[in-house]
């Protein structure tokens, strides 16, 4: 059986939908919190995969959470030799400052549902066509040089990148499952001052969770197949 790890900076941003089909496609999963059980270097290494999860804290707050230099570090070693990656919200802007790309602070918040402008040949990216997605994000991802957005939505020109079939980065949060209470409760302080109007995020995530989470299980899907052919090819 392969071994997933997934690091969490907060336990309720935990893989959501994404868990399931991971496990179908041989994974054994194991969670780790990035600040208080870091990776190892052997691990950093040799983890058949590695998915880096979401968070309230942003890729530029090292001086106030000291751990997120190594894990910059980790993640810029593991995509160099080129092992699967996948990064999430805070996840895919880690994999962004590793790759050597930028975080720039937004002018406000991006919270709640809307759908993404896919690019023209996007890969996996194609299954969220059409689809709101759910996002909750203060910075935006300045990828590096070369990489480009494979979809964006008003004022987040990066919702999505990939580096080959290796590594890929999402902003958005095509993984969210239906703990929303969770979500609202500990984010209580960063909703407050947003403005967010609970009771329409509440009743937009009713719409469009369902469909949201089998394009995501499909995006996952096409993903992870990518990764396999690569590797045995």
């Amino acid at each position: 059986m392969m071994k997933c790890l997934a690091l969490y900076h907060v336990r309720f941003e935990d893989l959501g939908t994404f868990a399931d089909p991971l496990e179908r496609a041989g994974y054994a999963i194991e969670y780790r919190h990035a600040g208080a059980a870091p990776l190892s270097a052997d691990e950093w290494r040799d983890a058949d995969l590695v998915v880096v999860l979401g968070g309230p804290i942003g890729a530029g707050d090292a001086a106030a959470y000291p751990w997120l230099d190594a894990e910059i570090d980790g993640l810029a070693q593991r995509l160099a030799l080129r092992r699967p990656t996948l990064g999430i919200c805070l996840g895919a802007q880690l994999m962004a400052v590793a790759l050597g790309g930028r975080i720039e602070r937004r002018h406000a918040m991006e919270i709640g549902w809307s759908r993404l402008d896919v690019a023209p040949g996007a890969g996996p990216l194609d299954a969220l066509r059409g689809i709101p997605v759910l996002h909750w994000h203060g910075d935006n991802i300045v990828p590096p040089d070369g990489v480009a957005s494979l979809a964006a939505t008003d004022g987040t020109p990066c919702q999505a990148f990939a580096v080959d079939s290796h590594a890929l980065a999402l902003q958005c949060h095509v993984e969210f499952a239906a703990a929303l209470e969770e979500w609202l409760t500990g984010h209580a302080v960063e909703l407050a001052h947003a403005g967010i109007d609970l009771h329409a995020l509440r009743a937009a995530t009713a719409r469009h969770g369902r469909d949201l989470a089998l394009a995501g299980n499909e995006l996952l899907r096409r993903w992870l197949a990518g990764i396999h052919i690569k590797e045995t090819s």
